[in-house]
């Protein structure tokens, strides 16, 4: 029987769509790639595909899942299975220099970047930027891995020697421009079919830590006992948004065959935009959805269950 195949290496981040698709009857299968085998001597089951595979994969031990899973999304495709997120998606979500080229290929602002390997380059890189602050990154990264802000270059050396200093997973540091924002939050745009979902204030005064996974957050709303204290959400699903900005990211996600991403974006004092991130392997924060009464893992789960029936539909007619 054709069924939905989840593609992933995180149980905690999973679970969340497999519940919604048990609650729609959808039948599926998990694939969890931490280890495996691409036999090319078979060909792969019929169905769709769905890759939620994590650049963040090595900070739970699982550090080749992101390589298993091109092959096997190399093999999907070969043999013309559909595969939402496929081959384009994941080269994106496993390097930012990858993402920056494509986004600045649409005509889409980035902020100034340069990549580099080894400490000696990552300093040169900091001072042929030539813009202080500035903010280092890891290139394959997730959860905001390896974010620290600089407000010199001694501050960077001294970092780079000390016990702090984390190397990247693939040797890449990004070395890029802070964009100052007259408020403490970036924006990120969920999109679930390659469509504008919607939007998510994502409070950054207590750090740079921007996961909204509910496994990433440690008392987000936490409040002692006897005490009535009012706090603003990390995570806020709002309203305002630009129509003609979500419509680019809506043409730059169907060119580089993504279907469903978070888009990242911050604007500066003078109000211009910088796109820093695409996460494809999208997560949702329960809170901010409660309030706002939107879901996306069950958008996510009708979008896959609709793309099975007409895989089905394909297969019935041909």
């Amino acid at each position: 029987m054709s069924k939905i195949y989840v593609i992933h290496e995180n149980d905690e981040w999973t679970v969340h769509l497999t519940k919604r698709l048990e609650e729609l009857n959808l039948p599926y299968e998990l694939w969890h790639l931490d280890e495996g085998t691409v036999d090319l001597t078979k060909e792969p089951p019929k169905g769709i595909y769905y890759s939620r595979m994590s650049a963040s994969s090595h900070t739970r031990n699982h550090r080749f899942a992101p390589e298993l899973t091109g092959a096997v999304l190399a093999w999907l495709e070969h043999h013309g299975r559909t595969v939402l997120n496929g081959t384009k998606a994941l080269s994106l979500e496993l390097s930012k220099i990858n993402q920056y080229i494509a986004l600045e290929k649409a005509g889409i602002r980035v902020p100034k970047t340069i990549g580099a390997v080894g400490k000696e380059q990552i300093v040169k890189a900091a001072e042929s930027l030539g813009k202080t602050p500035f903010i280092t990154k890891h290139n394959r990264a997730g959860k905001g891995l390896g974010v620290q802000l600089f407000h010199s270059i001694d501050a960077l050396k001294e970092y780079l020697d000390g016990p702090a200093y984390e190397e990247p997973v693939d040797g890449i540091t990004l070395i890029q421009e802070y964009i100052k924002a007259p408020e403490s939050y970036i924006t990120r745009a969920e999109f679930i079919g390659g469509k504008f979902f919607y939007a998510v204030h994502v409070d950054t005064s207590k750090g740079f830590e921007l996961c909204p996974a509910d496994a990433c957050q440690i008392n987000d709303l936490f409040c002692p006992v006897g005490e009535q204290v009012e706090q603003k959400p990390k995570f806020e699903i709002i309203d305002d948004v630009d129509l003609e900005q979500i419509a680019t990211y809506e043409a730059f996600l169907q060119a580089n065959d993504i279907a469903v991403a978070g888009i990242e974006f911050i604007k500066d004092e003078n109000g211009v935009v910088f796109t820093y991130d695409i996460n494809t392997n999208t997560n949702y924060n329960s809170d901010a959805e409660a309030r706002a009464g939107k879901y996306g893992m069950l958008e996510v789960a009708k979008l896959l269950g609709k793309v099975l029936e007409s895989e089905k539909a394909l297969v019935s007619g041909a």
